[in-house]
């Protein structure tokens, strides 16, 4: 799993918003010590799919859902979250740049919401996030081909998100892994 991605869900957690939004929900304290192994290298894939499966039953949780788009949509909880990502990101500005682009742009996040808000929608995006963490490409590649077919929200939000360079850069970040 991303670092980065562990900082920034470290950094949404710490956000008193966020937590008054879902405390009541889910044990905050649990969340914080698996963000913290998870940042940690060299952790285990149990571990990981701990988080996967915490973050699955959350976004099924109308509560946890509104919370995460509470943090996206609302400019005082996004911004300082945006920026404790993109300084951690500070050896890929372009990365940073893209993201930074792309949360401040209210089409990225209404897509987002609409990617959210549909059950069809959030059930393939977990099967595919379950075959990249299987390393399972053939199955990541169609189910991400079907969530393309079936919901025009996912197409839409691709090319938003393709619109301010995250695709690209993530592109990127994925080629200068396999390389060095």
């Amino acid at each position: 799993m991303n670092r980065d991605l562990v900082t920034a869900l470290l950094a949404v957690w710490e956000l008193p918003e966020f937590r008054s939004g879902v405390h009541h929900l889910v044990d905050l304290d649990e969340v914080v010590v698996l963000l913290a192994a998870l940042s940690a290298p060299g952790h285990d894939r149990a571990v990981e799919r701990g988080l996967l499966g915490l973050l699955r039953s959350g976004l099924d949780t109308t509560e946890i859902r509104e919370a995460v788009l509470l943090v996206l949509e609302r400019d005082e909880v996004r911004r300082p979250l945006v920026a404790a990502v993109t300084a951690s990101l500070a050896t890929r500005p372009g990365q940073a740049a893209a993201i930074a682009s792309a949360a401040e742009d209210p089409e990225v996040r209404r897509g987002v919401r609409a990617v959210l808000d549909s059950a069809g929608v959030r059930e393939l995006v977990w099967q595919a996030v379950e075959r990249q963490v299987d390393d399972n490409r053939g199955g990541l590649v169609r189910r991400a081909v079907v969530l393309f077919v079936r919901h025009p929200s996912v197409p839409r939000l691709t090319w938003a998100l393709r619109r301010h360079g995250v695709l690209r850069e993530l592109r990127r970040t994925s080629a200068r892994r396999e390389t060095g």
